[in-house]
């Protein structure tokens, strides 16, 4: 029988428990990517609050990523030292650490000016760049002390529409089949694994797109199981849209759940899921009714950065988050009921 709380080995990462903080975007870094002192004291925080391993924020393989203000950034060797010194914090607390590596979207250079393309009116020569640039980042978080990438093919950022068959209509070899559009993905996890060979690399996938004509369950499954074949060391599952609102413990947990647990049955590397945890119950009622390996979270660390410590002292506890999605629409993205009350 799994147990949240018990140590476990995962594709050559040693956590002390089944719980990952799942990426959370904070918003917070400066234009060229540098990590700020705030975001340092947020992930020493989260280290100390008893997680089994932390996966940061949305961090951007390229300088000319326009998609939002405030990402961590690992596209110049300038920033392997700002980003060892994250590292060496959170392995501190005996803290396994991913960084999540992404791309809002790819934009073309012409005349000074960056415009957002889209994957069908990109260049092969562009799709070949895009893959190099992943390569390139993952081998300075290596260089950074990272135990581990995460590969950001989820919520309609590049790689997510790049595989979605609603906004991929391509007729080379990166278009039409499932195995065609999941190309580059397998381009990135075979060249990472070649030029970082110490990293544990996984991915955040969509289980569904949640638009017509977009990635489905079924589709889900079978890049998965394509990831899976390209030699990725774990998977995580979640899906497109922002998260769910008005979630209760015991009622409505782990929406995504049922298709992870699809996955899982399909693929040999671990899975792991996100989406609306917020018992202990729930958590193993998960990893014991499938093949799922881990329990990611989000939202619940921004109210209580400590709730694995919590959980693991009362088992009873529930997390104090009310997936109001405030913290949304808050500096930092921090919980905007945080510091108001006293458990």
């Amino acid at each position: 029988m799994k147990k949240v709380f018990e140590p476990v080995s995962i594709g050559g990462m040693e956590l002390k428990n089944r719980l990952v903080r799942s990426a959370t975007w904070e918003g917070i870094a400066d234009p060229d990517g540098s990590i700020t002192e705030e975001a340092l004291g947020i992930y020493e925080e989260l280290a100390k609050g008893g997680v089994g391993a932390i996966i940061t924020g949305f961090t951007s393989v390229a300088l000319h990523d326009y998609n939002f203000d405030g990402m961590m950034r690992l596209c110049d060797d300038a920033l392997i030292p700002q980003y060892k010194r994250l590292t060496d914090i959170i392995h501190e607390e005996n803290c396994p650490v991913i960084t999540q590596l992404a791309l809002g979207g790819y934009y073309r250079e012409a005349g000074g000016e960056y415009r957002l393309t889209e994957p069908d009116r990109m260049t092969a020569e562009e799709i070949g760049h895009v893959v190099r640039l992943f390569i390139e980042a993952a081998v300075r978080a290596e260089k950074a002390g990272f135990d581990g990438v995460q590969i950001h093919i989820a919520h309609y950022f590049f790689l997510s529409r790049f595989i979605s068959p609603a906004l991929n209509h391509r007729c080379d070899e990166y278009g039409g089949s499932v195995a065609a559009r999941a190309r580059i993905i397998t381009e990135i996890i075979e060249g990472i694994r070649a030029a970082a060979p110490t990293l544990h690399i996984t991915a955040k996938i969509n289980c569904s797109d949640f638009v017509k004509g977009g990635l489905q369950e079924a589709e889900c499954v079978e890049t998965c199981c394509i990831m899976d074949a390209a030699g990725i060391d774990s998977i995580e599952i979640s899906g497109n849209g922002t998260s769910v609102g008005g979630i209760k413990a015991h009622v409505n947990e782990g929406y995504f759940a049922d298709a992870a647990a699809a996955v899982a049955h399909r693929v040999s590397c671990p899975v792991m899921v996100v989406g609306g945890f917020r018992s202990l119950e729930k958590m193993e009622s998960v990893l014991n009714g499938s093949d799922i390996e881990l329990i990611s979270i989000s939202r619940p660390l921004l109210r209580e950065p400590d709730f694995p410590k919590i959980l693991e002292k009362d088992p009873d506890a529930v997390s104090k988050c009310v997936s109001c999605n405030g913290c949304y629409s808050s500096p930092g993205h921090r919980c905007v009921f945080r510091g108001r009350e006293q458990r």
